[in-house]
């Protein structure tokens, strides 16, 4: 009796251990967390448990010794309840072939029946969290049945589970004494053992039921958690942009307005260059873009610019050509821009120059928009991160974004004008952020 209970054991471990290491795939991942299936994703569910179960099961053919390898029974509930009745039945097919090929021939129908027995208990729940929910604790799966605030139905079904598990386990006993395991493989020798050896059977193939369940739902939890993270930051970055575009409209619809009544014309060459602009921003929603279409985008905003300061504002690029497809956070440049022109030179009487300049070092991309405005002494400088609502928002977009595998920095200078510099990682793929 204590070989068996440590064969039971065993077996308790060698499943923990193959359902961890079964899931290590991001593919293997998405196909069995998934909660809607193709038939064609069902059958290769079906073949992905018969793939990782079905080896247990020859080696213990081939050496006698190792029965606590052969797993084929649980692994047919198992399928069943994670991908439905197609699945399940599939699998058990597939693993009672080594059983069958070894003169175990109710292995075919007794596996199949305990798949098809998993897929329709998991027809059954009302919704699939129920399945992930079933606990390796029967004590903790009772006592919801009387749970106040319960759903019934949710409740009953870890009750039907466990039922299942115990009826399939005494049936499995009842065939085994009946043919004296020659046509199915199970642990209890005769009924004559003590009630405890049956006890330890059945919990033995329950724990192989409900530990899988566990481990998976806790892989489950992190990949739900993940996607919260990444929709979080989805979200944080749209409500960025959104606080940038509509900051960029007004001051432009601003200088139109401007020009209405003076000069009909260049408002309208203003609207027609800003209607461009918009376009361009609405064809795409991806948070990243080549720095050539910054560049273009900078080029049609500073012509809007340009009719306001005229000869006022004067521009020049230094740009590395290695740069230009590098992708970089969408409208990164634009808030500095306008900053230099609002804060540096819009109060120069002389006006001045804006300066962009990109170089590559290496995996690493240093950006430059410098002007020779006004500048700022040197005590107000703790303050310009939040001065303007574009440099604040290009900076926490930037934290976002990279965490802390950026750098951004602000220098200035009374009256020789204010530098912001830039430091990110070098990423040239197009998907990048989609």
């Amino acid at each position: 009796m204590r070989d068996q209970l440590i064969t039971l054991l065993v077996k308790v471990g060698v499943i923990a251990a193959i359902a961890s290491f079964g899931i290590r795939s991001a593919a293997i991942k998405r196909m069995l967390l998934r909660e809607e299936r193709t038939l064609g994703q069902r059958l290769r569910l079906a073949l992905w448990f018969a793939g990782l179960f079905a080896p247990g099961e020859i080696i213990r053919i081939l050496t006698p010794v190792y029965d606590a390898l052969d797993l084929g029974l649980e692994a047919s509930l198992l399928a069943g309840l994670m991908g439905g009745y197609v699945s399940g039945l599939l699998a058990g097919l597939l693993l009672s072939i080594p059983a069958a090929c070894n003169g175990e021939y109710l292995a075919l129908p007794f596996y199949a029946a305990a798949g098809l027995a998993g897929g329709l208990l998991r027809d059954s729940a009302s919704t699939p969290d129920d399945v992930w929910r079933f606990s390796p604790f029967p004590d903790v799966n009772l006592y919801r049945i009387f749970e106040p605030g319960r759903e019934l139905r949710s409740a009953l079904f870890h009750a039907y589970l466990s039922g299942t598990v115990v009826a399939t386990e005494l049936l499995r006993q009842i065939l085994g004494r009946e043919f004296h395991g020659k046509h199915l493989l199970f642990t209890t020798a005769t009924w004559g053992d003590p009630p405890l050896q049956l006890l330890a059977a059945w919990f033995s193939t329950y724990f192989c039921i409900t530990i899988p369940v566990k481990v998976w739902n806790s892989t489950r939890n992190e990949v739900r958690l993940e996607e919260q993270a990444r929709l979080l930051l989805t979200a944080r970055l749209e409500t960025l942009s959104s606080q940038i575009n509509p900051h960029f409209l007004f001051n432009t619809l601003n200088s139109i307005a401007s020009l209405i009544r003076i000069d009909p014309e260049r408002a309208r060459t203003m609207v027609v260059r800003l209607s461009r602009i918009m376009r361009r921003r609405l064809r795409s929603q991806d948070h990243f873009s080549p720095l050539r279409d910054e560049l273009e985008f900078i080029g049609d905003y500073l012509a809007i610019e340009l009719e306001r300061f005229g000869d006022k504002l004067r521009v020049r690029q230094e740009i590395d050509p290695a740069c230009t497809d590098v992708s970089v956070p969408s409208m990164l440049l634009q808030p500095l821009v306008e900053n230099s022109i609002k804060h540096g030179i819009a109060n120069k009487i002389e006006g001045g120059t804006i300066t962009l300049k990109a170089r590559r070092s290496g995996e690493r991309l240093f950006i430059e928009v410098q002007d020779d405005g006004v500048g700022m002494p040197e005590v107000d400088q703790p303050a310009i991160p939040g001065q303007g609502i574009g440099v604040r928002n290009v900076r926490e977009r930037l934290h976002v974004i990279y965490a802390q595998d950026y750098k951004m920095a602000i220098e200035s200078q009374p009256g020789l004008g204010t530098r912001v510099l830039i430091e990110i990682p070098v990423q040239i793929s197009s998907t990048v952020g989609r």
